[in-house]
């Protein structure tokens, strides 16, 4: 008997891996919409569901996905905040994350985001399109090798991260509550405060734990960094109060910004808006108006064969490590309930 998997946010040029990935033989449907509020109705007849970050795995369409008597809600990401895990506890649902892949996806964009802007390359290419080839002061850059880039969050990307600009010759500081070897052997730790004042480039791994560190970058944060630093945020857009940010970018504190995450992105990631349709956000829309000083990109960091092979890959393995061995060493431990 088959085992059918419903997969939602699936792009057309992701196909084909899932069908390279499929060792174990599952029934597979491919949805190219994320999960929202109205597309649970899809999942009716599967066994599985597997999701992307920003599908919407809430209280209702948990529900729906019980009464369905689907079991297992997966997601193909290390984060799994878009899914609510009391309702999932409630319902008896397992959900399972890939805790890690291709690290080197998200460093590499976090690398070109920073050098994007402090190179301000962005600015000089936006110029030249236009055929103006004068050379303006902002061009004038300091050079990575002279430069201390500080990382936030020392794990498996961030130690990536570091190896790359190491490896371009900039001194690397970091700072974890977790310091393992593999990152005692790469970065100098630091107290926080120190940390910021020092980097001329700061860049954020730490996770996001919901009511715990939101706006975790916010003015005091800020104003603890170097005057005409560089924040990079390829974490998730909730740990960083854009609010903040934006006040710091319109007033110089912070020569730049870039972001694969926003805050709340579900709102407009997946969407245009080039037509004048109202944006959710003014304040949101109004820092990434400061283009080319803020760069943004819509969560597509772990958009290479390698990360999104990983992500399949491990989901698979997840599905049959549950199906023919009973355990599930990536589990999502869920909260307990009285019921």
């Amino acid at each position: 008997m088959s085992f059918k998997i419903l997969c939602y946010g699936v792009e057309p040029y992701e196909e084909h891996l899932y069908h390279e990935q499929n060792k174990y033989g599952y029934e597979l449907t491919l949805v190219h919409e994320l999960l929202n509020k109205d597309n649970g109705h899809l999942a009716e007849g599967f066994d599985a569901v597997l999701l992307f970050v920003n599908c919407i795995a809430d209280r209702d369409n948990i529900k729906r996905f019980h009464d369905y008597g689907i079991k297992y809600v997966f997601t193909r990401t290390a984060g799994f905040n878009h899914i609510d895990l009391e309702a999932a506890a409630e319902y008896g649902i397992k959900v399972a994350r890939v805790p890690a892949y291709s690290p080197n996806a998200i460093a590499e964009l976090s690398v070109s985001l920073a050098f994007s802007l402090s190179r301000h390359t962005t600015f000089t290419t936006d110029r030249t399109k236009d055929l103006n080839f004068e050379v303006a002061e902002p061009m004038f850059s300091k050079e990575i090798r002279k430069s201390t880039i500080g990382i936030i969050g020392m794990g498996n990307i961030g130690c990536v991260e570091a190896e790359l600009f190491k490896g371009l010759g900039a001194k690397v500081v970091g700072y974890d509550v977790f310091q393992s070897d593999r990152a005692k052997a790469l970065v100098e730790f630091m107290e926080l405060d120190d940390l910021l004042a020092a980097s001329d480039i700061v860049s954020l791994h730490l996770p996001y734990f919901p009511g715990k560190n939101e706006n975790f970058v916010g003015e005091d944060f800020i104003s603890k960094m170097k005057d005409g630093a560089v924040l990079i945020n390829t974490a998730r857009g909730e740990v960083v109060d854009e609010a903040a940010v934006l006040k710091a970018i319109k007033s110089g504190k912070l020569e730049g910004f870039g972001a694969d995450v926003l805050t709340e992105e579900t709102r407009f990631f997946g969407k245009d808006f080039s037509d004048g349709k109202e944006f959710p956000d003014e304040t949101i829309k109004e820092l990434i108006a400061q283009y080319p000083k803020v760069l943004i990109t819509p969560h597509v960091a772990a958009m290479t064969t390698e990360a999104v092979s990983n992500m399949i890959a491990t989901s698979f393995e997840n599905f049959n490590e549950l199906l023919t061995k009973g355990t599930l060493k990536n589990e999502v431990k869920l909260p307990e309930t009285s019921k």
